[in-house]
């Protein structure tokens, strides 16, 4: 090669690093002012897929990591009623004699209907403790059925789409009618111990005893869920 060519050779490859070395610097300011602004790194990084999978020494992310830990902190809350649900669970078993896999089934029905119809699941259970001592298939001698011992004829419209009044012997169905009876009793009443009282039919009783029974039930399970949710806070 003579001594032109040489010289030429350089003198590229030299531009070719200065260039190299400009476009780095270019690209370090970009991503120090993507991550200076907030509000404009959340935008542009959900216009720009690629980018957010790299870090700054140029490795990539694991996008499979990324999720899974998004997934652990949406689901949190979660875990926590799930940690409440299982104190609850072991706390009937033990107390009422019931299999776990039973009681279990009976609260997460409870937690599902409370959050339906805004009635707080501690108090569904707590009813479901005075009525039936958690018998699924109990039945009195007036002919309330079930776990909250719902009285068919009385109820039989919120019982047509369940299949009607042998329905009640489901806990499921059981449990999601008797949510709706008690909570419309606290709509109409604006008191829970009143709406419990009309729940036994014996509003006009002056002693409240069967809401006495039934709160004083629920304030044993509301110590579990502190503890609970003590628990996950510490």
């Amino acid at each position: 090669m003579n001594t032109t060519n040489l010289m030429v050779v350089r003198t590229y490859s030299a531009a070719l690093r200065a260039l190299k070395g400009t476009l780095a610097m270019v690209g370090l300011a970009a991503l120090a002012a993507l991550f200076a602004l907030p509000l404009q790194r959340e935008a542009l990084l959900n216009h720009l897929p690629p980018l957010a999978a790299l870090s700054l020494s140029g490795d990539s992310v694991d996008a499979t990591a990324t999720t899974a830990a998004g997934l652990i902190q949406a689901g949190s809350a979660n875990g926590a009623i799930e940690r409440e649900q299982r104190a609850v669970t072991e706390y009937i078993s033990r107390r009422y004699r019931v299999s776990d896999q039973a009681v279990a089934g009976f609260v997460s029905t409870a937690y599902r209907a409370g959050a339906e119809y805004s009635v707080d699941p501690l108090l569904i259970l707590a009813v479901v403790a005075v009525e039936s001592r958690y018998n699924p298939v109990a039945e009195s001698t007036v002919g309330a059925r079930g776990l909250m011992q719902v009285i068919p004829k009385y109820h039989l419209e919120k019982l047509m789409d369940h299949g009607g009044e042998q329905s009640l012997l489901d806990p499921k169905v059981n449990i999601i009618v008797g949510t709706q009876i008690l909570r419309e009793y606290q709509r109409r009443l604006g008191d829970t111990e009143a709406a419990l009282q009309m729940y036994a039919g014996a509003f006009d009783e002056p002693t409240s005893t069967y809401a006495i029974k039934v709160l004083a039930e629920k304030a044993r399970l509301e110590l579990l869920r502190q503890k609970a949710r003590k628990a996950q806070s510490v």
